[in-house]
């Protein structure tokens, strides 16, 4: 039996009263006060299960990884490819739905998770994702066919794509203002472990002449969701999500497992809660998707989601997709170019490191708007090498495909996950972050469809030289960066909401002072004198 279940007491519809509002005020000064090592010292629970949250991302950045690192694989291609002109070869339109088709469900599971997120709950969606995840993953890894191994990728996509977008919502609601950026990043960080977990694995088997040379990537996700799905049952529910839902009694007892157990913060955090939640209310009546491109709602959703699409236009997908198979193209060995994506992997998961340090110092606008300024330039350098043809210039290629990977985590491929989780407005959280995944993997699928006929050999064979497309791309998406984000970091939700709705512009966020902060700062004064 539940004990939670005769706690479903509706309070939340009832204005906050005035004491309720002072303490909620009182916490958000707290939180401005409260250092990353305090916050984690304070809410250790609250930042181990922000770190589930974390570790369930893992399984969405292998997926995505290994549907495009497996065409480098020989022994892949000879089993569902054709001979052609001495070599086997993958076709465009397989290549292209192993490819583009995952990710096309990676964008239906992530806007499915955003109706179902709010109306079971986070904890109950993740359960049923993970279940749904181990049977795809068994497709994968039995097929011998095109169209199974089609079928597996494309249920697992829907999987991943929800846990795309219930884990930043998750994280965004769980984890203390002090270590907001920190764990937003450490999202990002999962998106390269992947990744290098897969290019580990392939250096290890890649070469192996047997199905195994590729099933062990498959394989691996096991470990993922098996480790997931020890946890999972003991995840405490989101206190926002159940606080929306009126269920007071039950927030509470969710925050008092995330460690807001100690000299009344479960109450404070609950009033700051639903101080948020009644602020937007009347911005987001009905909180459903279309709430998202209200009018009112319009420019927060534009500005949360435009980071996450200017990832997939700024090349990306190429850099990470096909560097292996542009080396073997280029006349590497197999071991070798498997050896380089390693390295593209490593020096991708420093990037992210230094990301979470710069991310509060630097600040989210300008590392989104210089970092891609830099991966802007270096996209030309490759370009400019890979038309030479040499082989000392596709060397130079790779390299700068390299140094990619470091610039791109350590800046809009770490923050776009920050400003994506933090500017949504609260009780459109999950739908909002649904919107920019579903829009982001959007963009994906149109280029896994295009990208192979415009690399491949026996098509248009630009090979390398597609980085000046994305070098192209990048050029407006600066423009927009350089006007229209506005800079986030150390701002309480609360705040937030206030400079959305008094529509500051958005070069003035990071200096205006919010109603929020001076009633913080004066109910912080009465609680010391």
């Amino acid at each position: 039996m539940d004990p939670e279940k005769n706690l479903d007491i509706v309070h939340s519809d009832q204005p906050i009263d005035s004491s309720a509002a002072a303490a909620a005020h009182l916490a958000n000064q707290e939180d401005h006060e409260q250092t990353r090592m305090q916050a984690i010292k304070q809410n250790p629970w609250a930042f181990a299960w922000c770190m589930f949250a974390v570790w369930l991302t893992l399984l969405v950045s292998f997926e995505n990884q290994a549907s495009g690192i497996v065409i480098g694989i020989p022994q892949f291609r000879k089993d569902f490819g054709s001979f052609v002109d001495g070599n086997y070869v993958l076709s465009a339109p397989w290549q292209a739905a192993f490819s583009g088709g995952p990710v096309a469900s990676t964008a239906i599971g992530a806007l499915t998770a955003g109706f179902f997120a709010d109306l079971i709950g986070r904890k109950k969606t993740i359960i049923a994702v993970l279940a749904l995840s181990f049977g795809s993953v068994s497709m994968e890894v039995v097929s011998t066919t095109n169209p199974l191994f089609f079928a597996g990728k494309l249920v697992n996509g829907l999987a991943v794509g929800v846990l795309a977008a219930v884990c930043p919502t998750y994280v965004g609601e769980v984890t203390p203002l002090a270590l907001r950026g920190l764990f937003t990043c450490l999202i990002a960080l999962a998106y390269t472990i992947g990744p290098f977990t897969a290019a580990l694995i392939l250096n290890s088997t890649g070469t192996v002449d047997s199905r195994w040379a590729y099933r062990a990537v498959f394989c691996a996700q096991y470990g993922f969701s098996g480790i997931a799905a020890l946890f999972v049952f003991f995840m405490p529910e989101s206190p926002w999500w159940l606080c929306s839902k009126g269920r007071d009694e039950k927030a509470i007892r969710s925050l008092t497992r995330l460690g807001y157990n100690k000299d009344g913060t479960g109450a404070k955090r609950l009033a700051v809660i639903k101080l948020t939640l009644e602020q937007v209310r009347k911005e987001t009546e009905g909180a459903t998707y279309l709430e998202c491109f209200r009018k009112s709602n319009l420019r927060r959703t534009i500005i949360s989601i435009a980071p996450l699409s200017i990832q997939a236009l700024s090349g990306v997908i190429f850099i990470a997709g096909y560097s292996t198979y542009y080396a073997q193209l280029a006349g590497f060995s197999t071991q070798t170019s498997f050896q380089l994506f390693v390295g593209l992997q490593v020096v991708s998961v420093t990037g992210n490191v230094v990301s979470w340090t710069l991310i509060d110092r630097v600040g989210r606008r300008n590392l989104t708007l210089w970092g891609l300024a830099f991966l802007t330039i270096i996209l030309m350098l490759a370009g400019g090498t890979a038309t030479a043809g040499s082989v000392p210039s596709i060397k130079a290629c790779l390299g700068f495909m390299i140094i990619y990977g470091f610039f791109y985590n350590m800046t809009i491929g770490s923050t776009a996950y920050t400003i994506l989780t933090e500017n949504a407005t609260s009780r459109l959280r999950v739908k909002t972050i649904a919107i920019g995944v579903a829009l982001q993997n959007t963009w994906y699928t149109m280029l896994s469809l295009v990208l192979p006929y415009l690399f491949n050999p026996n098509k248009a064979n630009l090979g390398a030289k597609i980085a000046f497309i994305f070098g192209g791309l990048s050029v407006p998406c600066l423009v927009y960066i350089y006007f229209y984000q506005p800079e986030t970091t150390g701002r309480s939700y609360e705040e937030l909401d206030e400079l959305y709705i008094k529509k500051v512009p958005a070069r003035e966020f990071k200096t205006f002072i919010t109603e929020a902060e001076t009633q913080g700062q004066e109910e912080s004064k009465r609680a010391h004198a």
